[in-house]
């Protein structure tokens, strides 16, 4: 899926190192289907060329507010009028100054005063003490009140030597942004909780009982959660795959700790969706060592006891600290009939259901949505997909 596609973004370039990120945002963007013409004032090119952008956007890269290239000479009108966004990515100290002013002496400045509603994004860019210089945090909060919006700053090692804030966002992370800023902001102010992956039940400091499950639904829920403007909690249990951008993730390993954790934050909580799947049991008389083998005795016998119901505990929470909540049930054969069942038994108002070997560990899923209404069949798509429209769906009922 190209979350960017058929989006035209005018990329402006500003005077900073972090011009070399922004050639990096670019080709990781076109891979998105965006298609992207390039400004940049004569500060970026002392730190990167326009032949690198051209190459990479195999676009004409714009420098000059005097380039005859345009039919009236008024590519400052021209290039906004079109566009879905200006994105300026370095933006500098002088820059954002100039932007607060209304300023417009070179062609993105004045491309900018000139965009009429096309909107304008930045990536602040600076050294930490220029950021946190009360002109500057003036300067941000007027362009903020004009509706600029600010993505950023980051904070870490800076060119300079130092550490702190004002460091540019990385090209993955400034990705994430634009994808989420064309986003219905549909879960704006809405605090989401996500279980996802598998839980894995310890037999012995070494070896664990666990499932096929990669988390990929569960991470593709909490991304296009905050993507809806939401704040996402994702409780996840052992997976490989980096947080999503935005979420506030914490790791847990057997079913007992994910209970423990997600008790604790569900009262809080707007919305809770449990994707994780849990194991239903966890060993008794898990050994303290490793069970060391022995040709002279049998196998270790284990012994189970019944795992907490995390999404039926949840669901059961006095009014006042329950969340929305939303099952997930992985079957492998009568999928209508058990999951039917399941959001019953759970007490749950959406339960969303599909068969375990077609998704599990998989890119592409389909969703069959359960409710007091009955259920309807999504078509297969991409688990990122299915994700948006679980996310708008579940809205709806808030």
């Amino acid at each position: 899926m190209q979350a960017l596609a058929n989006k035209r973004i005018i990329l402006g370039l500003t005077g900073g190192i972090a011009c070399y990120k922004s050639a990096e945002f670019l080709r990781r963007a076109q891979d998105q289907g965006a298609t992207f013409d390039v400004v940049m004032t004569a500060g970026a090119q002392q730190f990167i060329t326009p032949m690198t952008f051209q190459a990479l956007s195999g676009r004409p890269v714009h420098t000059d507010l005097w380039d005859n290239r345009s039919a009236d000479n008024m590519a400052h009108i021209h290039l906004s009028r079109d566009a879905d966004a200006i994105l300026i990515a370095p933006a500098s100290t002088n820059f954002i100054a100039r932007l607060a002013q209304g300023l417009a002496d070179d062609l993105l400045s004045t491309l900018c005063v000139a965009r009429g509603d096309c909107p304008l994004i930045i990536a602040p860019a600076m050294n930490k003490e220029m950021w946190a210089h009360p002109a500057t945090q003036r300067n941000i909060a007027q362009l903020k009140a004009d509706g600029v919006h600010v993505i950023g700053p980051g904070s870490g090692d800076q060119a300079c030597g130092e550490i702190g804030d004002g460091r540019m966002l990385e090209p993955m992370q400034i990705l994430a942004e634009l994808i989420a800023f064309f986003q219905p902001k549909s879960l704006a102010g809405k605090r989401v909780l996500i279980t996802a992956g598998p839980t894995a039940e310890p037999i012995d400091p070494i070896r664990t009982i666990t499932n096929r499950s990669s988390g990929k639904m569960g991470y593709a829920i909490a991304e296009a959660a905050y993507q809806a403007g939401a704040e996402v909690h994702l409780v996840s249990g052992p997976v490989r795959l980096e947080a999503p951008y935005g979420t506030k993730r914490q790791w847990v390993q057997s079913a007992r700790e994910m209970h423990a954790t997600v008790m604790n934050l569900a009262p809080n909580m707007d919305v809770f969706i449990s994707v994780a799947a849990v194991a239903d049991w966890y060993v008794t008389n898990a050994s303290q060592h490793k069970i060391k083998k022995n040709a002279e005795q049998n196998a270790p016998m284990l012994e189970f006891a019944p795992n907490p119901d995390i999404l039926a505990d949840v669901a059961a929470l006095p009014q006042a600290q329950r969340p929305f909540c939303v099952g997930f049930a992985a079957e492998t054969e009568k999928l209508i009939e058990h999951a039917q069942a399941k959001r019953l038994r759970k007490g749950v108002p959406l339960l969303v259901g599909n068969l375990a070997q077609q998704a599990m560990d998989a890119d592409d899923t389909q969703l069959m949505i359960f409710d007091e209404s009955g259920h309807q069949q999504w078509p297969a798509q991409s688990k990122q997909k299915a994700a948006q429209q679980l996310v708008q769906h579940i809205a709806r009922y808030l």
